[in-house]
């Protein structure tokens, strides 16, 4: 298996009781500690406004990071999990992609989805069209975005997107970018996975994973794809310890911690979300639970780990436990 792990950049209340002039350094320092550690991947999300509600915390812009990691890093790959199709016209998102691979040394991932946050789409002036439209214009951004990294150029007369001879110099340092398609929609978005996909991310249960996987192998069939030339990820919520009341100590002080900017609802359901994941417990736990869904196909596992601004000894767990037992 492979594994990344999600910077805090906010999103999350992440960065909260931190100075926003020390912002950068706190996470520039986390990425350069997967950058010099066991990790193939940082991962940051693409959202303007705070989960689970809207705050005025920072939350900060996804391309601008994945540039600046591109500069302040050498190793490790960086990835956004994911953009959202219609916030960039997707020719202009294929040129920031191609110049922010160009200064990793080709190291960019480019994950991908149709979006789904209503409040931030409104909020920014995107309307919020429905899931058809939105999933329609995730599949004529990626035909724009394929043309542009392998030709250097971009035409297309779609009904959402319309370039014309759309010039894409430069294009990435290997031709293309890995392209990563987000989510387990099952008549659409696999199907566009299938067809596009050199990895997909959805959910990582291990009964929810094999349901996908199995839609994603027949829309490969139908289309004449090789099933196994697709890598499958998940992404997982991670609260680990060396005891099972440490690791309950942890989720109650996260959700006390989020009450402090949002909703009681909204921090519990937010925390039940966090309690469902693979990787909630003991190291031991973690490797069992994850194994099982390594049998199942899943190559990649990217995290995201409540606290580590402030606090690395759960990544110290998870590199000292968790990965070697899984690569």
């Amino acid at each position: 298996m492979r594994f990344g792990y999600f910077v805090p950049q906010g999103w999350r209340l992440d960065l909260v009781d931190i100075e926003p002039t020390e912002h950068w350094s706190v996470m520039s320092g986390l990425a350069t500690r997967a950058d010099e550690g066991d990790w193939d991947s940082i991962w940051v999300y693409d959202h303007f406004h705070t989960v689970p509600e809207p705050t005025a915390e920072a939350t900060h812009e996804a391309w601008s990071l994945v540039s600046a990691y591109a500069a302040t890093t050498s190793n490790v790959e960086i990835g956004q999990m994911c953009t959202a199709m219609a916030y960039r016209n997707p020719a202009y998102l294929a040129k920031v992609a191609a110049t922010a691979d160009l200064i990793s040394g080709g190291r960019v991932q480019m994950g991908i989805g149709a979006g789904w946050y209503e409040h931030e789409w409104r909020a920014y002036g995107y309307g919020f069209p429905s899931a058809g439209e939105r999933l329609g214009r995730l599949a004529e951004g990626v035909d724009i975005m394929r043309q542009a990294w392998s030709t250097g150029k971009a035409t297309l007369d779609g009904k959402y997107y319309t370039v014309d001879g759309a010039i894409a110099s430069p294009q990435p340092a290997a031709g293309k970018l890995p392209l990563w398609i987000a989510g387990g929609g099952e008549k659409k978005t696999l199907r566009i996975a299938a067809e596009h996909a050199d990895y997909t991310n959805f959910d990582g249960t291990p009964e929810t994973f094999a349901h996908k996987s199995e839609i994603l192998q027949q829309h490969c069939a139908d289309l004449g794809r090789d099933f196994d030339s697709i890598v499958r990820s998940a992404n997982f919520n991670v609260v680990v310890a060396e005891t099972e009341a440490e690791v309950e100590k942890q989720l109650v002080a996260l959700e006390e911690d989020l009450k402090r900017f949002v909703s009681a609802d909204a921090a519990a359901g937010m925390v039940a979300n966090v309690r469902a994941s693979q990787t909630v417990g003991t190291p031991e736990q973690i490797v069992e639970n994850l194994s099982r869904v390594k049998d199942l196909g899943l190559e990649y596992a990217i995290f995201y780990i409540p606290g580590i601004a402030k606090d690395t000894t759960a990544l110290d767990l998870l590199e000292s436990q968790v990965l070697p037992a899984l690569r």
